[in-house]
């Protein structure tokens, strides 16, 4: 019997060393949207990172998807980021800009021409520069700038807004960002934060008349269900920033970083590739129209005037907010801007 305890006890200390020796490392990501890889960016973008870090890691690491705020509001969730608790997090801009302030900097009207323009800025030099940025000043390990869904556009319950004098008086929802709130403010708009879980209610009731947001998310959302009114104006990009507890990330191994690093680009680019699936094809505008929207599409004249307002009240609000640290920040972005514009030319 003694024989046997002893043979037990050896073969329980085996299994835990072997299963200690190959225990795979867990990264908990998290985001805010619903888990449906084929309609929505932040979920094809976790569901390809995890198929490629568990294949190409043999197991070695694990990916656990929490979607659709399970670990909490966006705030929650990034401070279990900052503990380890959670490991990563697709952030919005509203999210990033709670820990890094100067990510409203980066919301300047009609800056970005097109998609091309964008993604060349986000994965190069002022990307790279932008990631540092972040790390040194709030603490994450950045993997990459995802797309929100595209370009914005402006949706309202109460009438065509074809001219910045059709914003006048309505009740705009926004993000927590006091960048977009000043934006609607200076076009003539009340200007009301919303939790994004609680805007196809707020437009529902009306609480706000409106909101601002890329085709993709409204087709999310459903707000074609409590908006009448598309207004196409491409007045803002706006990115999701993928951020790591940066202590797991510097506990992996050099192979293991570059499994994590090439994954969430490809993620990235999966992401972005849905989104434009979604505005090209019949689930995009066609699908809006067909549930009733109205759609309009400014003059040339009325979108230079949403960029002259737009323009000169960001430039103004970034000096005074966040002054020379965010004037260079500005200038820096509007800059790569230019020059990549230049190359493609």
């Amino acid at each position: 019997m003694r024989k046997f305890g002893v043979a037990l006890l050896v073969a329980v200390m085996i299994m835990v060393g072997t299963s200690g020796a190959f225990a795979a490392k867990t990264i908990k990501l998290s985001h805010l949207n619903p888990q449906q890889p084929f309609e929505v960016a932040t979920a094809a973008m976790s569901a390809v990172f995890k198929s490629m870090v568990e294949a190409q890691s043999n197991g070695e690491l694990k990916v656990e998807i929490y979607p659709a705020g399970q670990l909490g509001n966006e705030r929650e969730t990034m401070e279990q980021v900052k503990v380890g608790v959670v490991q990563s997090y697709i952030a919005s801009a509203g999210g990033m800009a709670s820990f890094y302030p100067l990510y409203s900097v980066l919301d300047i009207p009609f800056a970005i021409p097109d998609y091309n323009v964008a993604w060349k800025l986000f994965d190069g030099p002022f990307g790279q520069y932008l990631a540092s940025d972040i790390e040194k000043k709030a603490g994450f390990k950045v993997l990459g700038f995802g797309e929100a869904g595209g370009f914005f556009q402006l949706t309202n319950s109460k009438r065509p807004i074809k001219t910045v004098d059709d914003m006048k008086g309505l009740k705009m929802r926004t993000m927590t960002l006091p960048s977009h709130q000043n934006l609607m403010k200076a076009y003539g708009a009340a200007a009301t934060p919303v939790a994004w879980a609680e805007v196809y209610t707020a437009l529902q009731t009306g609480v706000v008349d409106g909101q601002h947001n890329p085709i993709p998310i409204i087709l999310t959302g459903k707000l074609y269900e409590v908006q009448k009114y598309l207004t196409l104006t491409n007045h803002l990009y706006s990115t999701y920033c993928w951020v790591m507890n940066k202590d797991f990330y510097e506990g992996l191994t050099d192979k293991e970083k570059s499994i994590v690093d090439g994954a969430a680009m490809t993620a990235i680019v999966a992401g972005r590739g849905l989104n434009r699936i979604i505005e090209a094809s019949d689930k995009g505008l066609p699908a809006l129209q067909a549930a009733g929207m109205e759609i309009y599409t400014p003059t040339p004249e009325a979108l230079e005037q949403f960029r002259e307002i737009g323009r000169k009240a960001a430039m103004e609000f970034i000096k005074s907010t966040y002054g020379d640290e965010g004037v260079e920040l500005a200038n820096k972005y509007l800059d790569s801007i230019s020059e990549i514009v230049k190359e493609e030319k």
